[in-house]
This record gives structure tokens, sequence and C-alpha cells, in this order.
């Protein structure tokens, strides 16, 4: 059955370009929300996707996974949220359900998990994302935003963030110093850096160039930073890292990040390169090191990055935009012109 009529705007095809673009919801069902979009993150995902670059993209196309809303409307069997309540929705809104994954409250891994966008739905239908008016989503697939948390602020989290805190999580509680690297500074590296400061980590900003360094030590609070191209800096800091969150969308040479862990070190990979990386086995059997990737966050997870944010006091680097500079932004973004994440402003935008 249909629902409301909203707008969104949507890629057509691989020119990644987005416009407006009429749809229709599903309707809402007896465990759905129907949101109201007033905020949403971009990520270069959605830049792959709407270009056809990851996975075969289903055109109209519309992005946007980092949805902040207000709740408007509440299936009749929905008991965790009311009308009012401020939500975020990410990158899944469904999986199966019953498997070892969902089981383990880790759905981001289901065979079955749905997309929130570019994603099939249980009815049948294609998900489509954030850059729209409103959403209707699975009540378990959505998470509450903090009071004192500003909205424009939390949409990061629900991609960039979670994507940064799931992979550290396992250090929390240590009660060592870690020797932090994270590597690329764009909208999940800058979290990570302010993630695992929170967690008392020792972080050193890993770059391919000097540019960004004023930003890593005096902003963001990292404590080292090294350019990647300077041979004598990477050497200084050979076998000193206990973990590399490597954020880097792109091809880049895995082995001479190897050289900076310890022993035993970990390299876990979130950005996800649309070209094969390349390494040999040495570079990790001789230090008996680990090349681990992580996929987002379970939905546990992504409740806990919000609630990590808001009593930490984090603050989100964010550039608020409206609609009509949408397609501007993505080409900023592939120029790494942002500080560091672009919110659009979807309330305040007109759609039509």
């Amino acid at each position: 059955m249909e629902g409301r009529r909203v707008v969104g705007w949507a890629a057509r095809d691989a020119s990644g370009i987005l416009s407006p673009y009429p749809f229709t919801l599903r309707k809402t069902g007896s465990e759905d929300v129907l949101i109201k979009v007033l905020y949403c993150g971009m990520d270069h995902t959605d830049l792959h996707q709407m270009r056809d670059e990851l996975h075969l993209t289903n055109y109209p196309l519309v992005p946007g996974h980092e949805v902040v809303g207000e709740v408007v409307e509440l299936g009749s069997e929905v008991k965790k949220y009311r009308v009012g309540d401020m939500v975020g929705v990410g990158c899944i809104v469904g999986s199966c359900g019953s498997c070892l994954c969902c089981d383990s409250n880790k759905e981001q891994y289901c065979n079955s998990r749905i997309f929130t966008y570019n994603g099939i739905y249980k009815d049948g239908r294609p998900t489509q994302g954030g850059f729209s008016s409103h959403m209707v989503v699975h009540q378990k697939f959505v998470v509450r935003i903090p009071e004192k948390l500003p909205l424009e602020q939390a949409a990061p989290l629900l991609c960039a963030g979670v994507t940064a805190f799931s992979p550290l999580r396992e250090f929390m509680g240590s009660g060592k110093v870690l020797n932090a690297g994270i590597l690329g500074l764009g909208g999940v590296g800058h979290l990570g850096v302010k993630i695992a400061k929170a967690m008392g980590h020792h972080v050193t900003v890993i770059s391919t160039s000097d540019k960004k360094r004023e930003e890593a030590l005096q902003h963001l609070g990292a404590d080292a930073f090294i350019v990647s191209s300077n041979a004598a800096q990477m050497e200084e800091a050979a076998n000193t890292m206990d973990y590399i969150l490597d954020t880097v969308p792109a091809f880049h040479p895995v082995p001479s990040y190897l050289s900076l862990l310890k022993f035993d070190g970990k390299l876990i990979l979130v950005g996800a390169s649309p070209k094969p990386l390349e390494f040999n086995a040495s570079h990790i059997i001789l230090g008996k090191k680990t090349i681990t990737g992580s996929f987002i966050g379970s939905m546990e997870e992504t409740q806990e990055i919000l609630d990590f944010w808001a009593e930490k006091n984090l603050t989100s680097m964010v550039e608020v935009v409206e609609m009509d500079y949408v397609n501007k932004a993505f080409e900023r973004m592939e120029r790494n012109d942002v500080r560091y994440r672009f919110v659009l402003d979807v309330a305040r935008s007109n759609l039509e």
C-alpha cells in the first residue's frame, strides 16, 4: 500500500547530479515511524553510489543515510517513541532478524540487511534516503537523539561517527594509554580523533601532506602528526602504534602504514576503496599484525555513540548547507574542501 507523497533530490544516472524527484513512501506499518527529515549528513559513500562506483545503483537514487528528524506519525505497535521525538536513522533500515548476526545485535553484518537507500525493502520497493522531506522506518532501526546534542551535530555520528566508534569500542575500559593512529582526516577521521582522545588514547594523525597539521593538533586535540610522504617521520614512528584506524576511501599503499604498528598491532579498515588494496603476506606475518575491517555499527552502537558524544560534550565539525547547494557541496567534498562534514538543512530547503 502507498502512503505519503514526498519530494527528494535524486540522481538519475552515473553523472551523480541531483535534482528534485517526487515519489511515494510506503504506508506506515504497525511498527513503523514516519519521520519529518530535518537534517541529513553527506558522505563519500553517497558520491560513490550516485556514480555507480560501489554496488549496482538503481536509479532514480535518493541518497542520504545520516538522517535526523522529528517523529510525526507512529504505527499502532510502536512503543519506543512518541510524536515529537527527535530521532536518527543511519545506514540500514532492515535485516532478517533471526540470523547469528541479528541475534548478536550486529545486524549490520546480516546477509539480508537492507540499506537506507539503493536497497530493496521487504515489500519489494526500492529504499530511498534522507535527501527527502520524509521517511518511513521500522522502529528497530531508529535511534533517539539526546536532548543536549544539537541536531546538525548529531547527523554525522549516524554513519561517520559510528563507523569510527564501533571498532574503537573494543579498546574502551582497557586501563591502558594506547598509541592510536588515525589515517586520513576527513569526515570519519576527524571524528575518530575525537573519539580516541575521549577514550584517553595518545593519538597520531597520519596524512599525505602537512596542510592539516594545525587543524589536527590545535583544533582536534591530536598529540602528534605525521606526513606519510616524509620518510624520516615515518621511520621515527615505526613500530610505535597499537592500532591504526584507516579511514581513507581511496587506493593507498598499505605496507607503509603496517610498518608503523607494534607487534600484534591492528590496521582497521573502515574506508571503502573502490580499487583493491595490496600488501605482502610477510608484512603481517613477521609482526603478528592484523588487517581487519569494520562496517558502520550496530543499532546498539549507534545509540551509544550519540550518548557518548553528549556525555563527553564533544562537537562535530560541520558545514550546514541547503539542498540547492548539494551538487556544489559534492564537488567540494571530492576536492576535500570541507571541514569536515557537510550537513544538509533539509527542513529549511526548497525541495521542489
